[in-house]
């Protein structure tokens, strides 16, 4: 950790750690990867320690697939967007499921211990001194095979949730449970429709929903070698979009049924209102935002994201799901202040306009669900926030209390930091931002951890 440039004034009262996990490293001996999603994950760490200073720290995650391509001297592996380097390769990985884990996703702080998570692999465990790489992870034997980037906490609980999903000879959704204490958990495994990809969920304090899109793998084609994953993933709006409703005392019991096809990589909260449940989400029409995803690696895009913020009302008893559009603005990586409970404000990264869209997200964005209005906030010419989170003061009672810290990149001196703003006034602009003297490339999610 070193010392950071401190431009504004930190709040004394934010004391804690941010971390955030995003791709950061684009090739490996020479062979440059074909998907933003393929990047190998560094964690960058900025602890805030409540006198008006901050220390910084960045570095890659050495997970087992780099250390094995080390080992090798040569590129080993296909991913995500990225074909294998061989055919023979390729059909090896296919047929034994062996891929990168890139670790690039997002991170969890666990009974005191990090990790670097990765919906296609286990979690793997960094140190919180100095972010060094311990190892890959299965938590004491919970974790089969793979454990998503997103878990979610349910305070009333004290306990986090997460899934993973194994393909086979049939698609199987694997639900788990971190308590605050004691051991994680496997809390029971279900079989999915179809060979689909679930990329987040999302947990009420009785309740976990996930939304199963009519994305179909062409799993003889993986096994063959032949293409990356992305490339065999297939849109079968035909098939609808599966809702899963999943009691959380009885896991078991779950409720299921199909809906018109939609896609979604994010969601923002979700609570109980009497038998329904109310879900906040990003929503897509098809799964082209996979195409932008792609070429925003090298760029200008030539298409658009273009999400927006909707709501689902979910009848489990009847199966239905009655969706109503909450926003305009284009945009992803939701955030709220309460977890597992109904939220007046939604906090979202965003585009400025049509043309912006074309590029990484221009400005934040505060959507407020119950009355209708959006409030936006651009940093500044060449400056591009990162997904907004929210951080309570530890005295607040309303909730909207808090502060928003997004990583910021500015192309003008080409270095990245961290905006601290007051989440009551987002327009007012940053109160700080506390910069390192370097670039970190743009990550996808991030949790803060509060001292203690």
């Amino acid at each position: 950790f070193e010392r950071l440039s401190i431009e504004g004034q930190l709040p004394a009262e934010l004391r804690g750690t941010l971390y955030r996990n995003g791709p950061s490293l684009f090739s490996t001996f020479g062979r440059r990867y074909g998907h933003w999603f393929d990047g190998d994950g560094a964690v960058s760490a900025v602890r805030f320690d409540g006198d008006g200073t901050a220390a910084g720290a960045v570095r890659l995650v050495d997970g087992v697939g780099r250390a094995e391509e080390r080992r090798r001297g040569r590129a080993h592996y296909g991913n995500y967007g990225t074909r294998a380097p061989s055919v023979w390769r390729g059909l090896v990985a296919g047929l034994t499921g062996d891929l990168k884990n890139n670790a690039n996703t997002s991170v969890m702080v666990w009974q005191g211990r990090l990790y670097a998570l990765l919906e296609a692999g286990r979690p793997t465990e960094l140190s919180v001194e100095d972010l060094t790489t311990l190892g890959e992870r299965d938590l004491d034997g919970a974790v089969l095979k793979t454990f998503s980037a997103h878990p979610h906490y349910v305070p009333a609980r004290r306990c986090a949730y997460n899934f993973g999903v194994r393909y086979g000879r049939h698609t199987e959704l694997d639900l788990y449970a971190l308590p605050d204490e004691g051991p994680a958990r496997r809390l029971t495994t279900l079989e999915l429709a179809g060979a689909t990809m679930i990329h987040d969920f999302i947990a009420t304090e009785r309740h976990l929903v996930f939304f199963a899109p009519p994305l179909r793998l062409r799993l003889f084609r993986m096994l063959l070698g032949l293409g990356s994953y992305s490339e065999n993933l297939r849109w079968d709006p035909a098939e609808g979009t599966e809702v899963l409703v999943v009691p959380i005392d009885a896991p078991d019991q779950v409720r299921r049924f199909t809906v018109p096809a939609f896609y979604q990589w994010h969601f923002a909260a979700a609570f109980e209102r009497g038998e329904e449940l109310v879900v906040d989400y990003v929503r897509y029409e098809d799964f082209a935002s996979n195409r932008w995803l792609g070429e925003v690696l090298d760029g200008p895009t030539r298409s658009v994201i273009g999400g927006t913020l909707h709501r689902a009302i979910v009848d489990p008893a009847r199966g239905t799901l009655v969706d109503q559009p909450l926003a305009a603005v284009h945009c992803e990586f939701p955030r709220v202040a309460r977890t597992s409970a109904a939220s007046r404000y939604v906090y979202v990264a965003a585009h400025s306009s049509e043309a912006a869209a074309h590029g990484m997200f221009d400005q934040l964005a505060r959507i407020d669900v119950e009355r209708g209005g959006v409030e936006s906030l651009a940093l500044g010419d060449g400056q591009y926030p990162s997904e907004p989170l929210f951080v309570r003061r530890p005295d607040g009672r309303a909730e909207n209390d808090g502060w928003l810290l997004t990583l910021v990149y500015d192309a003008a001196s080409d270095r990245s930091g961290v905006a601290v703003l007051d989440a009551r006034e987002l327009t007012r602009g940053p109160l700080a931002c506390a910069w390192f003297d370097h670039h970190i490339p743009f990550t996808f999610h991030g949790n803060f951890h509060a001292a203690r």
